[in-house]
């Protein structure tokens, strides 16, 4: 972890749960001394991303925004989103057409942020991205559905093929597999 984040989480019990559960998961705070001039803090996750093969980094901004840093070709936002206030347009024919367009839910608490980027990363990282292995390659569910199925059938199907063995002890039958 850079030095620059370290004393935030120190002696605040909200500050600490969260640097506790970064330490759990593998989060490094990774946040550069420009970024912390600029109240801004990044986290690399101990998960690749499925385009680049770099990890995953993460980031919470003073203007209320969280951002994914590095998975895609821009940063992306990972606020929540909310139907925005409708708009009328006037149309040529003289009629109004409505349009609701989706808004983002800024967080301008930076300890709610942090608490936030927890959780979605626990959520859409660490949970939906379950099976992903240790060097960055992604088993599709539907692999993994497969194999299991093709792995109990190959077990039934050996203990189909399996003779039978009848054993008669003292006039009572005993079937062996």
């Amino acid at each position: 972890m850079k030095e620059n984040n370290k004393w935030k989480y120190q002696g605040d019990g909200r500050y600490e749960k969260v640097y506790e559960r970064m330490q759990f998961l593998g989060i490094q705070d990774v946040t550069t001394s420009r970024q912390h001039k600029n109240s801004t803090i990044v986290w690399r996750l101990p998960i690749k991303n499925e385009w680049g093969g770099s990890f995953i980094e993460v980031a919470s901004f003073k203007t209320g925004y969280v951002r994914n840093q590095n998975s895609g070709c821009s940063n992306y936002q990972l606020n929540k989103q909310v139907d925005g206030k409708p708009e009328y347009f006037k149309l040529s024919n003289g009629d109004y057409r409505k349009y609701t367009g989706k808004e983002r839910v800024l967080i301008p608490i930076e300890i709610d942020r942090l608490e936030y980027l927890i959780s979605y990363c626990l959520k859409n990282y660490y949970i939906k991205r379950a099976n992903e292995v240790a060097d960055g390659k992604l088993i599709p569910k539907w692999k993994y559905e497969y194999d299991v199925d093709k792995a109990k059938c190959d077990t039934e199907a050996e203990l189909l093929n399996t003779p039978e063995v009848k054993v008669i002890i003292n006039g009572h039958r005993y079937n062996i597999t």
